[in-house]
């Protein structure tokens, strides 16, 4: 295990601001879940009725990376599959880190989930006799992904926040900006928070704090993530003494829209399950060349692949063919799809899809075991923001959804077990205060936040290098230099603060993976050595004593 040097921990402040709680409005819970995608949500919504429960959420609660989802939930249903063929398939994508615990969990405990999730409401597509319509994405072996047309994501968020708003026990706050975990002698008290601008501070109190804020993708300039997903969670949870693990694991999706006016709008690995082709821009296919499962190979392989395969022919993006397909089908199964490249002048159905690789999804983030449990206590985490070792060094496709829900339920169970001990006592309020001296400094944030992205997606894409990789540390540091003991006055700059410290954990994990495995690849170690490297590299929370 690597650990962050003592020395670079001193750099750090334990808080992003001054705050005294006993001259704060505060609020009194039971349960504080930070994030409002599938993951918090379904976590509410698996504790007990009479545990009181927040959800707060940064911007509003339709905005997070769940609505964006278009492929489906992995779910072994069909007479010819089972767990264990799931277990297998998502250990192959993992390249050899997978966590077996949790991903047994995630496997075996999957159809209860989605048997809530239509007991709830959720439609899922059915075929002719009524089940569930099942398709395949890369690395499955089998055709077990259930799906609503190419809005899965939006379709089961829908339905769970209209669950979760009706419910008396759980409060919504939106706009709120959550900026640290309170925390005493080691343990989660609650949550400091602020309004959008960062003008007006409140402290949430509750013994179970659950981060779900997602993932770190707006660390790229060229993302499929929402402007929330810049890494939060994962900044706070270090402070507060959480580990962090698997940072330099980040997966770019293969195909994304290539047009000068949208380069970022996702077309669906299930479209690629559906038959689609690759071709470079000369029309010829290639995938057969990179790996025996083609176009439906892991994630991190067909990245590599085109990647490649563009710089072979000197173009900045393939081809995704899929005009076998009749345009009525590809109306009716890909609605969102077919209507978006549409937009911009492809009609699936006759023409090409110019397509290309674009940072998608975390592996890394907040260390739990297989309950969500992080190293502090009281602390938990689940979905994008959690790293529990299920997908390893390259998420299997659409384990995500399915993530969030398994260890959501279990984060419920562990509320429910605990209750008795974990109810908030009204009105009592633990006094945490924090105090420095800042430099008053004008920062264009803004500006360094476009030029950080840039610095990731640069040096620390697809394919990086030491020489990459060092680079980004170089002027990671000087910005990190710059803005160090300086006030923090607005929102922005809590995010741009938040940012600088992942991103450089981003790249000092890539440089310490000496090795190329799953969604890290460097080009100067291109084999993998399994005998030395079947490790995981986590940096210990900043202040475990605070």
């Amino acid at each position: 295990m690597q650990e962050l040097r003592q020395e670079e921990k001193a750099k750090l402040d334990r808080y992003l601001i001054d705050f005294d709680t006993d001259n704060l409005p505060c609020e009194f819970y039971d349960v504080v879940i930070i994030g409002s995608g599938i993951a918090g949500v379904y976590t509410a919504l698996s504790t007990p009725r009479n545990a009181k429960v927040l959800i707060i959420t940064k911007e509003s609660i339709e905005i997070n990376n769940s609505v964006l989802a278009q492929g489906g939930i992995a779910v072994s249903l069909d007479q010819n599959d089972s767990p264990s063929l799931h277990f297998k398939d998502t250990l192959y994508a993992g390249a050899g880190l997978c966590d077996e615990t949790a991903v047994n969990a995630l496997v075996t405990e999957a159809a209860d989930n989605i048997a809530t999730l239509c007991l709830y409401g959720v439609n899922f597509d059915r075929d002719d006799d009524k089940r569930l319509s099942l398709t395949r994405e890369g690395a499955h072996s089998m055709n077990r992904i259930i799906h609503t047309g190419d809005a899965t994501g939006k379709e089961v968020c829908d339905t769970l926040v209209s669950a979760v708003s009706g419910l008396d026990n759980v409060t919504i706050r939106e706009q709120t900006f959550a900026i640290d975990i309170l925390t005493e002698d080691g343990e989660c008290k609650g949550v400091l928070t602020s309004n959008e601008d960062g003008t007006k501070l409140k402290a949430y109190f509750a013994p179970v704090v659950v981060c779900a804020s997602g993932g770190y993708g707006r660390l790229y300039s060229k993302t499929t993530n929402p402007e929330v997903a810049n890494g939060d969670g994962a900044a706070i949870a270090y402070r507060a003494g959480a580990e962090l693990m698997d940072l330099e694991f980040v997966q770019f999706h293969p195909t994304v829209l290539f047009h000068p006016d949208n380069q970022n709008f996702l077309i669906s690995e299930a479209v690629r399950g559906e038959g689609a082709l690759l071709r470079n821009n000369k029309g010829e296919l290639f995938m057969e060349q990179y790996h025996p499962m083609k176009e439906l190979a892991p994630r991190d392989v067909v990245s590599r692949a085109i990647f490649q395969e563009m710089q072979k022919t000197g173009s900045n993006h393939v081809f995704l063919d899929i005009t076998h397909k009749d345009k009525q089908y590809l109306e009716h199964r890909f609605p969102m799809i077919y209507k978006t490249c549409l937009s911009y002048g492809f009609d699936m159905s006759k023409d090409f899809i110019p397509v290309a690789p674009c940072q998608h999804y975390s592996m890394g983030g907040i260390k739990t075991d297989e309950w969500g449990r992080t190293t502090v206590r009281g602390f938990y985490a689940v979905g994008e923001a959690a790293c529990n070792g299920i997908h390893g060094a390259n998420r299997l496709a659409s384990n995500s959804l399915l993530e969030g829900l398994v260890f959501g339920r279990r984060i419920g169970l562990q509320v429910k077990e605990n209750l008795n001990q974990i109810k908030m006592r009204e009105g009592f309020k633990p006094k945490i205060s924090y105090k420095k001296q800042w430099k008053d400094t004008d920062i264009d944030v803004l500006s360094m936040i476009s030029k950080l992205q840039s610095i990731m997606n640069l040096n620390v894409g697809i394919i990086r290098s030491k020489e990459s990789l060092c680079t980004a540390m170089e002027a990671i540091d000087k910005m990190k230099n710059d803005v160090d003991g300086v006030k923090v006055v607005h929102t922005q700059f809590m995010e741009l603060k938040n940012m600088l410290t992942l991103s450089s954990m981003v790249v000092k994990a890539g440089l310490l993976r000496e090795e190329s495995r799953g969604a890290h690849f460097r080009s100067d170690f291109p084999a993998s050595d399994d005998k030395n490297w079947l490790k995981n590299i986590v940096f210990q929370g900043g202040f475990q004593n605070a």
